[in-house]
């Protein structure tokens, strides 16, 4: 399982937070590419009654020789717990796979349901947790698969996310790691779960300038 949080940045203050994200972790940027295939299954494969699968296929274009992993995200965790605290806490399953995945899904009757390519970068922490912060422009195909052709969905604004592995045996740790590291981040954004957006920071602007002209935080 893993928790996760989500938030939306200005892309004007972009690099004001890779400022801040670099001096807290110390260590460079790594690049973000990533062609994400959303594949639904076909009607062969939906038993009746029920809604149909859904997997991710993600290559990652960022390395010299692209890689594929299969991404399958399941139920969150339900409950009086679950609604107290401000982090997701979900199952999900990860594959690696070779280059020929896409064909044996569409073999096997899923469907392409959808495509994007999200650009930007990543930084990864070990504070009570791995955490990793990506930091993405999502982007749309004008067509199937022209990954050189993607255009912004939102120009103005990209997508933060932080996640990081857990178990059940040490989910309440992770959650709490989380949680403390949101609030380094606090002053440039919000950070809540999926799907729960507060939009934008008043304090956004402020924050930036005052990180662009300070040069970071301090490293953990």
């Amino acid at each position: 399982m893993e928790c996760v949080v989500q938030g939306i940045i200005e892309t004007q203050h972009v690099e004001a937070l890779e400022v801040l994200l670099q001096g807290l972790s110390g260590v460079p940027k790594e690049r973000v590419r990533v062609h994400e295939l959303c594949l639904k299954s076909g009607p062969s494969l939906v038993i009746q009654g029920s809604s149909p699968s859904e997997v991710r296929l993600l290559c990652d274009l960022a390395q010299s020789t692209p890689s594929w992993t299969i991404r399958h995200v399941g139920g969150s965790m339900r409950g009086a717990g679950a609604e107290q605290i401000s982090v997701l806490v979900r199952a999900i399953v990860e594959s690696k796979a070779s280059n020929n995945v896409l064909r044996y899904f569409y073999g096997i009757g899923y469907k392409l349901d959808h495509e994007l390519l999200k650009i930007g970068f990543a930084f990864r922490f070990h504070r009570g947790a791995q955490i990793t912060v990506t930091v993405t422009s999502v982007n749309k195909l004008p067509k199937l698969h022209a990954t050189e052709e993607a255009v912004p969905i939102t120009p103005a604004i990209q997508l933060v996310e932080i996640t990081a592995p857990a178990a059940a045996d040490n989910y309440n740790d992770v959650v709490s790691a989380v949680t403390a590291f949101c609030e380094y981040l606090a002053p440039l954004l919000h950070l809540s779960k999926p799907g729960n957006s507060t939009g934008i920071v008043p304090t956004a602007g402020t924050a930036a300038a005052s990180l662009m002209s300070s040069g970071g935080g301090k490293t953990l």
